[in-house]
């Protein structure tokens, strides 16, 4: 059985203890530690302990714990009830810039991933009941559960953003409802009648975001007798309003665009688009710019009941798979190396793939850039079969790898979509591994099999 607490305690007594950490938050798949000592941290020790898939960041200030989907959250709880920190304290002081504003965009979305996946699933299991004309009495019930969440999500958007960002999380809320209720049928703006839901998650977050604008300027400015009346009045208000005749009908054009580029993209350039996105997304990853497809994802979703992006984007995990196991074969002498390929190869499989790009391609140079050819053999796969008119799509985000295949469906049926899908994953496996085979060592690798794995752990 999981202990959670017994982890969080052996990853803070390794961290410098609880009054070294400053900051704790996590995402689907990493508890993130902000410490004030680094040097206090031991990093080794750390991504040897059972139940840690890997260390990201050590010697820094910002250490990112890979705990796998599932198990981050509740050893996250336990980090948080050990320290003084809380998952919404911030990383570090001043105005986030570049990819920090995407994570904070990004820390909006991830704690509905779970509720995202759960919905999913029942939303295909649906699916197949009503397709085979099994158990009537019950279908009508599942539709209602599985479509209840994605009916609010706007709500959840804002209060999620409101907190994120500084302000009230029920005002927040408050402002992103005006999105999906009914009466905003009545409402005209630039000439046209709006509709509920229009602008969708797009327009909440803007809506949340000016709402905790006006409060801090509004609790700025008015006494405490006063702001507790004035200051929740005039925010819902002015930001209603702006949403009303404003925010929504922007945010519809633009979640509009976004799924009419999407189709566009896959239906014309299918294979060349699967390309691209299924051989950029571990260098994305890196970068921390992935962040920024969140939104777009959940807009998909929203719209079309599927995101096409993320079965293409999941193939870059199948190229890291597929270039692993020929590290594996090919640095036949190097235990240490061969035993880290072992432990991460599972996670891996099931889209958890930062054991394998920290541990083993990213450290060793080449088979990081082989692994990214297998990941855009793969997308071209699935996005070929886009070009021919099938579509293949993910009803959440979150999970990749074989962990994807409860989530597919597409406009041609789940079964059809898992086959390509599936397809496309041999595809990056069988790519990943004979490009890693034949580019990814310089002439005397396997003898100096030691000395790599020396160097991969000095940069991980």
């Amino acid at each position: 059985m999981r202990n959670d607490s017994a982890l969080a305690s052996a990853i803070l007594s390794l961290t410098g203890g609880p009054e070294n950490v400053t900051a704790v938050t996590h995402c689907l798949t990493r508890l993130r530690l902000t410490v004030s000592d680094p040097d206090a941290v031991d990093g080794d020790a750390l991504g040897d302990l059972p139940g840690v898939l890997g260390v990201i960041g050590k010697g820094g200030t910002a250490l990112q714990v890979v705990l796998g989907p599932g198990v981050v959250e509740g050893v996250t709880a336990e980090v948080e009830k050990q320290t003084r920190a809380t998952a919404t304290t911030p990383p570090a002081p001043g105005k986030p810039t570049g990819p920090a504003v995407l994570r904070r965009v990004a820390n909006v979305f991830v704690p509905l991933i779970p509720a995202l996946i759960g919905c999913g699933v029942l939303a295909g299991l649906n699916g197949l009941l009503v397709n085979a004309g099994w158990l009537p009495g019950l279908t009508p019930a599942l539709a209602a559960i599985a479509s209840g969440f994605m009916a609010l999500i706007a709500v959840f958007v804002g209060y999620q953003a409101a907190r994120e960002f500084g302000g009230t999380p029920i005002l927040g809320g408050a402002v992103a409802a005006v999105v999906v209720h009914p009466g905003v049928e009545k409402v005209t703006a630039f000439g046209v009648h709006l509709s509920p839901g229009q602008g969708g998650v797009l327009g909440a977050l803007a809506a949340a975001l000016l709402a905790t604008r006006v409060e801090k300027w509004c609790r700025g400015r008015l006494p405490g007798a006063l702001d507790v009346l004035v200051t929740p009045t005039v925010t819902v208000l002015v930001a209603g309003l702006a949403t009303l005749y404003g925010l929504m009908y922007a945010a519809g054009v633009v979640a509009t665009a976004i799924g009419t580029g999407a189709n566009w993209l896959l239906t014309t350039t299918g294979a060349f688009a699967g390309l691209l996105l299924g051989g950029l997304f571990l260098p994305l990853v890196m970068l921390g710019l992935h962040q920024a497809l969140i939104p777009i994802h959940t807009t998909l979703i929203e719209q079309q009941g599927y995101t096409v992006l993320l079965p293409l984007l999941a193939m870059a995990g199948a190229g890291q798979v597929g270039g692993a196991l020929a590290v594996y074969v090919r640095l036949r002498h190097d235990t240490g190396m061969r035993t880290t390929i072992r432990s991460a190869l599972p996670a891996g499989l099931l889209g958890v793939g930062e054991p394998l790009i920290y541990g083993v391609s990213l450290p060793l140079g080449r088979p990081f850039a082989t692994a990214c050819a297998g990941g855009a053999a793969g997308g071209a796969f699935v996005g070929f079969f886009a070009m021919l008119g099938t579509k293949v799509g993910a009803t959440a985000i979150g999970p990749s790898g074989w962990a994807l295949f409860p989530l597919l469906t597409g406009n041609r049926g789940p079964g059809v979509a898992a086959a390509i899908y599936g397809g496309g994953l041999l595809t990056g496996y069988a790519v990943g591994f004979a490009a890693t085979y034949a580019f990814g060592f310089r002439r005397g690798t396997r003898v100096e099999a030691g000395q790599v794995k020396t160097r991969a752990r000095e940069t991980a």
